[in-house]
């Protein structure tokens, strides 16, 4: 620029657009260009109407302390007495998968096109929320594809969630809070739960906290406990029964709560769900799912109590499973629900415990039956495991009675309903009476 002429620089028979003239004059006048960056404060948030000052969130990488976060900061106080930002956010570099930089002599540059091309813009984006932006960001294809991987899991969470929603409609048939299920007072406290601890990680942009949270709730609360007991429910019992309405109420909260913390972490599957998503009659206006606004937490559903209530529970049900995977490997049984299952307790609190869901025990543990029997000692052969719940054993034996065709239950009542003669007596009474 300083060295050569006008002629040099430009393209051969350049000519100025207004005046057609030949001749022209390099600037040498050029302001500083951390100055120039320093100022976008007035230059773009002022003269933008769509935009504000001081903005929301100045956003770069780690270099920039010294840089234009500092250049900006300097002359807005000037200027304006005010920072041009009410936070900052600073963020590593994207290296590859062992850490080093990218370099095309290296040959270990991904392109963030050929992700997308590959794996779609949303795994794109969950790649970014799922990394820790205080370090060095790692990518590789082995990283992606753990990503899509939750990708994948989440999107069949909204699948299954959707699909057992196809006769619900929210303005008629949902069950009021007091009307629910345990259980599904249990998931509501635990969706809320998951809503408080986002909403906290979105105020401080902790992104990957938010990946970690959803994921646990998806994988574990949702997919391995409560969608896993809700299938009987939502499956075999009658259409507009208490016990399946109140399964659909819930699930719908759900649903409703994680559609809202995906829209900006998945947007253009959040607007598929929104496609078919039931719809209360206030939001039967809103086309889009990012015109859904994210709720606050209903302190009433978030009950912890309840919470601590059923841990017990829960570990006792990772003791249940643990003993069939057992015999499943031994080829005694095939399902869960080919086996009935005896719980020794030997502690009274621990009974008195079981007892209160005694009629919940086969659903929640996933068999044909469940039955408690009170003992002074836990049977030695018995599956145990006195570290998790003391005082507890469980025996699995193959469950007695024949297969019910239509909830996959064993019962000796199959066969004895004169009407629906190959099913169990409760699944001929849901026919009978819808």
């Amino acid at each position: 620029w300083f060295e050569k002429k006008e002629t040099e620089l430009l393209p051969l028979n350049t000519k100025c657009k207004k005046c057609n003239g030949e001749n022209f004059r390099k600037e040498t006048d050029i302001v500083d260009v951390w100055f120039e960056s320093g100022v976008s404060h007035q230059v773009v948030l002022k003269e933008d109407k769509g935009l504000v000052f001081p903005a929301d969130l100045y956003l770069e990488g780690s270099d920039q302390h010294r840089g234009w976060f500092q250049s900006s900061l300097l002359t807005s106080v000037g200027m304006k007495n005010v920072a041009p930002f009410k936070a900052v956010l600073t963020h590593g570099f994207v290296v590859d998968g062992e850490g080093r930089k990218m370099s095309k002599s290296l040959g270990n540059v991904i392109s963030p096109q050929d992700i997308m091309n590959k794996f779609g813009a949303d795994v794109l984006r969950l790649w970014t929320i799922s990394s820790d932006f205080g370090d060095d960001i790692k990518v590789s294809e082995e990283i992606v594809d753990r990503v899509c991987d939750v990708y994948r899991k989440w999107r069949n969470t909204a699948k299954f969630i959707l699909g057992n929603l196809y006769n619900f409609d929210p303005n008629r048939d949902k069950v009021s809070y007091n009307d629910l299920l345990e259980i599904d007072k249990w998931a509501l406290a635990k969706v809320e739960n998951l809503l408080n601890e986002s909403l906290i990680s979105y105020e401080v942009f902790d992104f990957h906290k938010i990946y970690r949270l959803i994921y646990h709730f998806c994988l574990i609360d949702m997919s391995a406990v409560y969608l896993d007991i809700l299938k009987d429910r939502l499956y075999t019992f009658g259409a507009s029964s208490l016990e399946r309405r109140s399964a659909q109420t819930v699930i719908y909260e759900i649903l409703s709560v994680l559609l809202a913390l995906w829209s900006p972490l998945m947007p253009f599957t959040a607007e598929e769900i929104w496609k078919y998503i039931p719809k209360e009659d206030k939001y039967k206006g809103v086309i889009s799912a990012h015109m859904f606004e994210l709720r606050d937490v209903n302190r009433e559903w978030f009950d912890d109590g309840l919470l601590k209530e059923w841990e017990l529970l829960l570990k006792m049900r990772d003791i249940v499973m643990r003993a069939i995977e057992k015999i499943r490997t031994d080829k005694i049984i095939g399902d869960s629900l080919e086996s009935e299952v005896i719980f020794y307790v030997s502690d009274e609190k621990l009974h008195r415990y079981l007892m209160k869901y005694k009629s919940e025990l086969a659903a929640i543990f996933l068999v044909s039956e469940a039955r408690i029997e009170k003992i002074d000692k836990i049977p030695p052969d018995s599956f145990r495991d006195i570290d998790l719940v003391p005082g507890f054993g469980v025996e699995v034996y193959r469950a007695k009675g024949s297969k019910c065709p239509r909830c996959w239950n064993y019962s000796s009542s199959v066969g004895s309903d004169d009407e629906h003669p190959g099913l169990c007596t409760r699944c001929a009474s849901v026919l009978r009476n819808g």
